[in-house]
């Protein structure tokens, strides 16, 4: 899944190579993921790119006064192309395009989903909150303005596991299931714990934790290029991906815990006290 740290290295990659570009063709190969019938992406044929930006887990290509906003989903991803590239042999296991924007310069961007379901959407806006998920976005914990008071709003008092709040967008932008297991194994809580019964210096290790583990993964993928940010992503997991295998604060083995059709990697002694969930 698309998260913040791999997404803001893309958008800023595109922000780079991309702008100055002229659209020359869009081939769309799966209709579903044109969300603005009214404004498809065909209609930026003949326009220049201004810049790139992320919004959450969404990627903005802007071009001046209308945007083409690729919104990720599950598993997408944009494929930097460059010149003729043949997807025979070993490269015809990379995920498919499902639409491709050629570019001037012999280059293209091509929009990929790996998902058994179609998740990459497409719009053309004139302003990236019309897109729905975009206007409901809540506050970035990267932004250098985010706060604790931003952070406790966020957590309410509900109860709802800490994990499943963090990956909800509408609460924090740009986390998904691997960086809340690295959060919350950073801030030393169970995934179970509701944000209800975690008290204040909880709360503290929590909010310090979340804005550390996103913003130090940011400055570690910026420059990797955008081919190699998953695998730089999977090396860089203490605890999320790695059952089985030795927690890298206490040593500990990492524990597996599946519940309602997600799951969570964690460290019994760094963060349940020894309890196997």
């Amino acid at each position: 899944m698309p998260e913040s740290p791999e997404v803001d290295a893309l958008a800023g990659f595109l922000d780079t190579a991309a702008s100055g570009r002229t659209v020359e063709a869009v081939d769309i190969l799966e209709f579903r993921t044109v969300k603005t019938r009214a404004t498809p992406p065909a209609t930026l044929i003949g326009r220049t790119i201004t810049g790139a930006a992320r919004h959450g887990k969404h990627i903005e290509v802007m071009f001046g006064d209308e945007s083409l906003v690729v919104s990720l989903g599950r598993h997408g991803w944009i494929r930097w192309v460059e010149g003729d590239d043949d997807e025979t042999g070993a490269d015809a296991t990379r995920p498919p395009s499902l639409a491709t924007v050629s570019l001037s310069g012999e280059v293209a961007m091509e929009m990929t989903d790996a998902g058994t379901w179609v998740s990459l959407g497409l719009f053309v806006v004139g302003d990236p909150r019309e897109v729905p998920a975009i206007a409901k976005l809540g506050p970035d914990p990267v932004d250098p303005d985010f706060t604790r008071a931003a952070f406790d709003a966020a957590l309410g008092a509900r109860r709802k596991q800490i994990k499943a709040i963090l990956q909800e967008q509408e609460s924090l932008a740009g986390i998904g299931n691997a960086y809340s297991d690295e959060i919350l194994h950073a801030a030393m809580i169970s995934p179970v714990a509701h944000a209800a019964a975690l008290g204040d210096g909880e709360r503290q290790r929590l909010f310090e934790a979340t804005v550390a583990v996103l913003r130090d993964a940011i400055g570690a993928r910026r420059g990797v290029p955008i081919d190699q940010l998953k695998p730089a992503k999977v090396a860089a997991m203490r605890v999320h991906g790695r059952t089985n295998e030795s927690c890298p604060v206490c040593g500990d083995t990492v524990r597996d815990f599946s519940f309602s059709g997600a799951s969570a990697q964690y460290c019994p002694t760094c963060q349940t006290e020894g309890v196997r969930l």
